[in-house]
């Protein structure tokens, strides 16, 4: 995962973590393909990249919830030097699973899981070819015991963070590094849409600040950004895993909005 005049293509490019994370990659000195669905936004941030740092920014607008546009992304990606994907698109949902309409829990998953292993297989064989690249998956602190009130969001996450332990041992001969992150409550537009309260956040920046030293030092394994993520980390780690589940149902009931 070298920026020796290389690329590095971040989904969900246009808030959050993946806006944070692109500004971090342009200061490594990467080039940068930028993707998500609002490409009027992804236009200025390319424009305050390429204005501040000097790198070379394409935008590209897809949904990545629809099938087969992670195969149109490395089809339109063919003549560039990629060494890292960044797979930070993705949305939660939270509340009493009977109210959230099955609609957004069913399109959560495609973003969340389908499109991230789609996303995945599209660029591995260019890795293999070349021995080298990086994949940077986004799971969270739920990603590792089952959480009422935001049940499906945290299945997703635990599919992301399974999925790349699998690969990270997989890939690695190929000189391919794959790395999880798994930050806690973060302060972004991910918590209005999910209808999450949250009083103790970390920036997108602080993650992607953990993000960018990982890529440096080409760290393989699973990341937790912030004190707060080890803080529960450690403390939920003594439980047993219905004890965490316990816990997570209390922290949600103050982070979510009562049954109707």
């Amino acid at each position: 995962m070298t920026a020796s005049r290389s690329w590095a293509v971040v989904t969900g490019a246009s808030d959050g973590i993946g806006r944070a994370v692109a500004w971090e990659l342009a200061r490594q000195g990467y080039d940068l393909v930028l993707v998500a669905r609002r490409e009027a936004t992804l236009l200025e941030i390319a424009t305050e990249i390429a204005q501040t740092h000097g790198r070379a920014c394409q935008v590209i607008a897809l949904d990545l919830g629809i099938g087969g546009t992670s195969e149109e992304l490395a089809a339109r990606t063919s003549g560039l030097d990629v060494s890292l994907i960044v797979a930070a698109a993705g949305f939660g949902t939270s509340g009493a699973f009977v109210e959230i309409p099955i609609a957004d829990e069913l399109a959560m998953v495609d973003v969340n899981c389908r499109a991230v292993v789609e996303l995945v297989h599209a660029f591995t064989p260019r890795f293999v070819a070349q021995r080298s690249g990086g994949f940077v998956l986004l799971s969270s602190l739920v990603a590792f015991q089952g959480v009422p009130r935001a049940a499906t969001y945290a299945a997703t996450k635990a599919f992301i963070q399974t999925f790349a332990e699998g690969l990270r041992h997989e890939l690695a001969p190929h000189g391919i590094d794959v790395l999880a992150v798994a930050p806690g409550p973060v302060r972004s537009g991910f918590a209005a849409r999910a209808r999450m309260t949250m009083t103790m956040a970390q920036t997108p920046a602080d993650v992607a600040t953990v993000i960018g030293k990982a890529v440096r030092r080409r760290t393989r394994g699973t990341v937790r950004p912030g004190f707060l993520s080890k803080f529960l980390e450690a403390s939920l780690a003594l439980l047993p895993r219905f004890g965490r589940v316990r816990m997570m149902r209390r922290v949600m009931a103050g982070m979510t909005p009562p049954p109707a």
